[in-house]
């Protein structure tokens, strides 16, 4: 109980937001305010849940099947590279034009190429989610590490501290901060083309769901799926936060 009072103080004002926004869209829907095509009744909604609840929870699961290690291999690559390029200025300034111009390039773009090349539909939604997801956490660990206090590298030297021992007790908590930042936001575009994947060309997933039905012309269903997704999502950033929270507990909040 008093979490829930801590958590109630805390997002009053968000609470009361989207408190409104529901309560606007009653009052569309039900005085016929709204198309109701597009935008069906809460009850329609509420009976569409009912009706598919069983759905939602392997459709979940199908979803995070391809995001988990998408993340994994984005993270992998992402710390690899960027430590390599952070600490070595010959790499990073022969290398970072190359690097800058493949980022800038939309993986919806690339998205039709990928998926008429890949062996599977599993194998190129996780290249896409890789290539959508890798950029900033790259960034965010060449900036993290050429960003790391100079004092901290004398000690280390000082300490004879080298190689893989000098990287995880010095560099990598130094520049974490920088590190999970850029990977907290990258998790965003994780999920926009992890949606983005399902709805074009899988069968299962939450972005498959929520195509199928709009195809069927059936928005209450839509709708469930998308407020169903909406909760998921802010649900895994929050997780996210609260472990980036943990990890730097030791730096000023």
């Amino acid at each position: 109980m008093n979490m829930i009072k801590a958590v109630v103080k805390k997002y009053w004002a968000a609470t009361m937001i989207f408190v409104g926004l529901g309560l606007w869209y009653y009052y569309a829907t039900e005085t016929g305010n709204a198309l109701s095509y597009l935008f069906p009744n809460v009850s329609s909604i509420w009976k569409a849940f009912q009706a598919d609840k069983g759905l939602l929870i392997p459709n979940m699961i199908s979803s995070f099947e391809i995001m988990i290690p998408s993340v994994i291999i984005a993270l992998a690559i992402a710390l690899s590279v960027g430590t390599v390029l952070g600490m070595n200025k010959k790499a990073r300034e022969a290398l970072h034009p190359v690097i800058y111009t493949f980022s800038v390039v939309p993986a919806i773009l690339l998205a039709p190429f990928v998926l008429m090349m890949a062996p599977t539909m599993r194998s190129a939604s996780i290249i896409l989610i890789v290539y959508s997801t890798v950029w900033a956490t790259l960034f965010a660990t060449i900036t993290g590490i050429q960003t790391i206090d100079k004092t901290y590298l004398d000690k280390a030297a000082t300490l004879e501290l080298k190689g893989l021992e000098k990287f995880f007790k010095v560099i990598l908590p130094a520049a974490s901060p920088t590190i999970l930042g850029g990977f907290v936001n990258a998790l965003r575009n994780t999920f926009i083309m992890l949606v983005y994947a399902e709805m074009y060309g899988a069968t299962s997933g939450m972005g498959y769901y929520v195509k199928l039905y709009s195809d069927f012309g059936l928005f209450n269903k839509v709708w469930m799926g998308f407020i169903f997704m909406v909760i998921i999502l802010v649900v895994v950033m929050t997780l996210f936060e609260k472990l980036k929270t943990r990890l730097l507990r030791w730096t000023i909040s």
